[in-house]
């Protein structure tokens, strides 16, 4: 839509996690780091949490393309899962889930597939996101899965990823063995407004724009206060603000743009001033459809006896029917 106006080769501020767009800040850098670290170095447990929208999921993503073939990965996405069901989809994702029909058999069944990699040199690992939604029972159960291992080394690296409320949850005292157990763990942080800036520059390199400075400083300071640093929030926003912008043919994002992308998602509508108009313009076409219905109608009367009439008092209909 606003691509060739703003000369984008792609959209910069799409709320999908891919890793090419991440924005490394420090806290990303070493939270990343951190992951791999821990996966190389089979330390078992490890934990990455951080507020709604913070880029979680975008990291989990690099993450998966710093690991190598040797590394098996099942990711699981659905928190809402009982022990038995994370532990079904972890064996469909390996590809060992129709050799196995009861949760014993899918436990001897990964073992026997844990034993067997780590013999060959490959590692294994289990992406749990989202999982402040885990029951605490389904985590004291996944805490068990760490009890695979040899005298020198885990067999299976497992990963929780979820909101802050994960930690409050950690610390229940049913899941004191499981916080005792983890080995490494990063906390990712909102964007300072300086990082703001620099993320939506990154991002609208990455999409192939010549012009970074399509925002202004007035309007990436406005962005920044408004979003708090929430990267999510930021790529809405910012994408809401090209919409605007390109309807208004404006080259330059300014701050009254922004104030009216921010009404308009707050509203969950137009803004103010572009809903009256669109409001008028659905009048006027109302109003054209009842004069056009009128004079259909008007002719369908005076055939009223002859047999195109019928299909003139359908039109009528119809046309009246028209945006009502």
């Amino acid at each position: 839509m606003y691509l060739t106006f703003y000369g984008l080769k792609e959209r910069p501020f799409n709320t999908t996690p891919d890793p090419k767009f991440l924005y490394p800040t420090p806290a990303h850098r070493e939270a990343l780091a951190r992951l791999v670290y821990g996966i190389q170095q089979n330390k078992g447990f490890i934990a990455l949490t951080g507020e709604v929208g913070t880029g979680k999921t975008t990291l989990l993503h690099a993450l998966l393309q710093r690991l190598d073939d040797s590394t098996a990965v099942a990711f699981l996405f659905n928190s809402t899962l009982s022990f038995d069901g994370v532990l079904e989809y972890m064996l469909e994702e390996v590809g060992i889930g129709k050799t196995a029909t009861t949760p014993a058999q899918r436990l001897f069944a990964l073992n026997n597939f844990l034993v067997e990699r780590r013999r060959v040199g490959q590692n294994t690992v289990l992406i749990l996101d989202e999982a402040q939604n885990l029951d605490p029972r389904t985590l004291e159960q996944i805490r068990l899965l760490s009890n695979f291992e040899t005298s020198g080394d885990k067999l299976i690296q497992i990963l929780i990823v979820g909101q802050p409320e994960l930690r409050v949850k950690l610390n229940l005292p049913e899941l004191r063995q499981l916080k005792q157990r983890i080995a490494l763990s990063s906390t990712i942080r909102p964007l300072t407004p300086k990082e703001t800036h620099e993320c939506i520059r990154t991002r609208l390199r990455i999409a192939g724009a010549s012009d970074l400075g399509i925002f202004s400083d007035r309007a990436v300071a406005r962005i920044a206060e408004y979003t708090a640093g929430i990267p999510r929030l930021i790529n809405i926003l910012c994408d809401h603000c090209l919409v605007i912008g390109y309807a208004e043919q404006e080259r330059r994002i300014s701050v009254g743009i922004v104030d009216q992308a921010i009404k308009s998602l707050e509203e969950g509508a137009l803004p103010r001033d572009r809903r009256r108009t669109a409001q008028k313009g659905t009048g006027v076409v109302r109003w054209a459809a009842g004069v056009i219905a009128g004079v259909v109608l008007g002719t369908a009367i005076s055939l009223a006896f002859r047999p195109e009439a019928s299909h003139l008092f359908d039109l009528a209909r119809s046309v009246r029917g028209f945006l009502w």
